[in-house]
């Protein structure tokens, strides 16, 4: 169907007072109650405004100094629109969309990202999840540094905020309008776009969650920029946790914003010629160095493929593997030919890095859509290693075709690919079979039978219906209804607090066990990548550099998220000399650079402490957050063992020689007098003392109690013994 905006039937409208940017901020929220606004079932956050629905609420000095922004702003704004009882599918459950004071300048490199928050439906605690595209910049610029969505309306709508005229409407969405994003994405940009002109689609973003989003708890949002050169929209994905299930259950068809009047210095900078110099320095780098190390610009995070393959790290056949002898036939220099080149693939403006890559004129085979040439966004690494090697698919075009189902349907594709390999190695075991899947063959590398359970999601039907409630449920419900053994249930079904992991070997590192299994929303890689520093170079031997680690890169990573930036160009491109500072890891240089930065755009200076300090109050929040809503401790905080080590008999072979001689020389075990049997139960019992010396090491370091709860004196000395917080953390004690 076609679509005109000025044909929609408007339910609600609202006018603000539009105003510059001041260093950063805006000074305010909006909190839209689309339950209010429509008539039907509202939520708090709004409540007692003049026009229903609609909310303008000030941000304090405090609020800045204590949260920043992005995830802070939104892990607080959940906090007090929340109550320790509510559920992700309560109305007064809420969406955060937030953005930090550096997100939207376009002189440095990485600077749009927004941070999206919500009660999750995987997980039942806060999930942060980080994206790309134009929607957060273009909202910021409009006037607000977060908009809280809460209640649920009462029929599908379409939410409008015009930056360019200062107002917010609410619209009722057609009937027959598609969900799918990649259609959906291009009418609402067209719709309401003042003109048909480049410029003006351009200045309209998009977010929407697909059909999948409303049959499963895999939602995703995806936010959309309009790219210039295609002459059309690509989208990113905030794709953890069901925050696009959430969207979907508070009847949100799509989010609109438009803004047409972004300038050089729309954030308001303190110190707009430092921020030029600074970005520019960042520019220079990128060009001269990026082909000689990870070629961003080319292949973007898909370069990781073959270092993954080569270091026994890529996950294969639900990562009971770390390698593959086909593993090249899905390596960077495949992608590098598929990839469309020339084109700047940034996310936003001014990323030199331009890490965002697409394959045009991609023929689908599979679907609804089957015959049709399309763009797929990506893949990046998570994508082609979860849906490709481990699933063990070595054939690019399935990958791609997993890719643009997931992203169309808004599907997360990490959970996808977790979830995928479960099921593949459960068929393998005969746990599963065509009579208990529907005639869906899941033999290892069936990607059309992948594909066709998605189908089944976004349509609602068949076994895709059971697979979309997540690798928990599964493995419990495989346990009730097919009598599995629980054990091994509980042992390949990777996941965390209900989050699936993402697609790194973890057994190898204990470091990287701990980067996945001790994170406050699950196991999710934005938080700590250790397994180099602790498993290839030995930089962090003891348990205390394990827990030194383990405190500094999440605090570190939880920055980028309060800022509103992306972490690539910190490490993904170095300077030519970071060899020489005493910690490369930390690319110390970079970490300047940001200081810089957020003092040239805030005026507020910042040493290296209290950037960690930052972070800290935020983190240390999210965990009494988690505590709130019932979970958080010790027990919410281990892995299952297929993250720690050999499950069967056949992975201990895979690496016999490695594990025979940490027997014998860690464990003070002769593996030549012992049986297979024996020397994998020795193994366990090893590794999984070894984590938990690691977590007390950890929750030592981080100045929480035995039980992961943190202590009331660590608060104070952080700055955020807020009296609601010290209030949670005292019933824990």
């Amino acid at each position: 169907m076609t679509l005109n905006m000025n044909e929609l039937k408007r339910i609600a409208r609202w006018e603000y007072e539009k105003r510059p940017l001041k260093r950063g901020y805006n000074n305010r929220t909006l909190a839209l109650d689309v339950g209010a606004a429509s008539g039907g079932h509202p939520g708090a956050s709004a409540a007692g405004s003049a026009t229903p629905g609609f909310l303008e609420k000030p941000v304090s000095a405090e609020m800045k100094k204590r949260f920043v922004g992005g995830k802070g702003f939104g892990l607080r704004l959940l906090w007090d629109g929340t109550k320790p009882s509510t559920k992700w599918d309560d109305p007064e459950n809420e969406i955060v969309i937030a953005m930090g004071p550096v997100c939207g300048n376009t002189n440095y490199p990485g600077s749009g990202k927004s941070l999206v928050v919500s009660l999750s439906p995987m997980t039942g605690i806060p999930i942060d999840s980080n994206v790309g595209g134009y929607f957060g910049p273009f909202l910021k610029f409009s006037g607000f540094d977060a908009l809280e969505l809460t209640g649920k309306a009462d029929r599908d709508v379409i939410v409008f905020i015009n930056g360019d005229a200062g107002t917010i409407e609410l619209y009722e969405s057609p009937e027959g309008l598609e969900s799918d994003t990649h259609i959906l994405a291009e009418k609402l940009t067209h719709a309401f776009a003042a003109s048909q002109d480049e410029a003006d689609l351009a200045a309209v973003s998009i977010v929407s969650a697909g059909r999948g989003a409303e049959h499963t708890v895999l939602g995703l949002l995806n936010f959309s920029l309009y790219d210039r050169r295609r002459k059309g929209c690509r989208v990113k994905q905030a794709g953890r946790g069901g925050i696009g299930t959430v969207f979907r259950d508070k009847k949100i068809k799509a989010l609109v914003c438009r803004f047409s009047t972004l300038a050089q210095d729309s954030n308001g900078a303190a110190d707009p010629a430092a921020v030029q110099r600074l970005g520019l320095k960042l520019h220079r780098e990128i060009v001269k160095e990026d082909d000689k190390q990870c070629k961003m610009r080319r292949i973007g995070t898909a370069h990781l493929m073959e270092v993954m393959n080569d270091y026994d790290l890529l996950p294969v056949q639900n990562h009971r593997y770390g390698q593959d002898p086909r593993g090249p036939e899905l390596a960077s220099w495949v992608w590098e030919k598929l990839f469309s080149q020339g084109l700047p693939d940034g996310c936003w403006y001014g990323c030199t890095l331009a890490c965002a890559h697409a394959v045009d004129q991609f023929e689908l085979k599979t679907g609804p859509y089957a015959g049709q040439k399309v763009c797929v966004d990506g893949p990046e690494y998570e994508t082609a290693a979860g849906c490709g090697s481990n699933i063990a698919v070595w054939d690019p075009e399935g990958v791609l075709e997993i890719n643009f189902y997931c992203d169309t349907y808004g599907i997360d594709t990490i959970s996808v690919g977790t979830i995928s390999s479960f099921l593949m190695e459960c068929w393998e075991y005969g746990i599963l079979n065509e009579a208990r899947t529907g005639g869906v063959d899941l033999s290892w590398g069936n990607w059309k039978s992948v594909c066709e359970l998605m189908h089944q999601m976004a349509e609602g039907r068949g076994f895709g219906m059971l697979v979309g409630r997540g690798v928990r449920f599964l493995a419990d419900y495989f346990v009730e209804q097919y009598g599995a053994d629980p054990r091994l249930m509980k042992d390949i079904a990777l996941q965390g607090k209900g989050l699936e992991q993402s697609q790194y070997i973890s057994k190898e590192s204990l470091a990287q066990q701990g980067g996945y299994y001790l994170t406050n929303k699950g196991p999710q890689h934005d938080e700590a990548w250790l397994i180099f520093m602790d498993m290839v170079n030995n930089r962090i031997p003891s348990f205390e550099d394990k827990a030194e680690a383990l405190h500094y890169f999440p605090m570190f990573r939880t920055w980028f998220g309060l800022q509103g930036i992306c972490k690539l160009p910190w490490n993904d491109i170095e300077p030519a000399d970071n060899a020489r500072w005493s910690e490369p890891n930390k690319v110390p240089e970079h970490v300047d650079n940001y200081r810089l930065l957020y003092t040239a755009i805030t005026g507020e200076t910042l040493s290296w402490p209290e950037l960690i300090v930052q972070s800290e109050r935020v983190y240390n929040f999210q965990r009494v957050f988690n505590l709130r809503c019932g979970h958080g401790k010790r027990a919410d905080d281990y892995p299952p063992y297929r993250a720690m080590g050999p499950v069967t008999e056949k992975e201990y072979l895979s690496r016999q020689e490695r594990y025979d001689k940490q027997l014998r020389e860690k464990v003070g075990l002769d593996p030549a007098s012992m049986t297979l049997e024996a020397k994998v139960a020795a193994t366990r019992k090893y590794r999984e003392a070894q984590y938990e010396s690691l977590v007390d090491a950890v929750f030592k370091r981080r100045g929480w109690t035995d039980e992961g709860v943190p202590t009331p004196e660590h608060l104070a000395a952080i700055g955020i013994d807020l009296p609601e917080v010290l209030e949670v953390v005292r019933k824990h004690l």
